[in-house]
């Protein structure tokens, strides 16, 4: 099965409320995030955070709100992503 033909939200949550996690790549705005200019980082690759909460985006896949406490910012994340803290 093709990576675009996956439905994510078929499947249990691949992350829980509180879980601590590590961004695996650097994330951008893409314009979504307030007060941020377009193509700022947001989040670079190894900052850890906290799911915060988890909700869907186009009826497929989980987005995670993840919330990078040392920066005080909550962003949301694809499953991909991210990885599971070892604390």
């Amino acid at each position: 099965m093709e990576d675009d033909d996956y439905v994510e939200i078929y499947d249990d949550p691949v992350f829980e409320y509180g879980q601590k996690v590590i961004s695996t790549k650097n994330i951008r705005n893409d314009g979504t995030y307030p007060g941020a200019e377009i193509g700022e980082v947001l989040v670079k690759k190894g900052d850890e955070g906290y799911v915060n909460s988890i909700g869907t985006f186009l009826q497929k896949y989980y987005i995670y709100g993840v919330d990078f406490y040392k920066t005080g910012r909550l962003v949301g994340m694809k499953s991909r992503e991210l990885i599971p803290s070892e604390d």
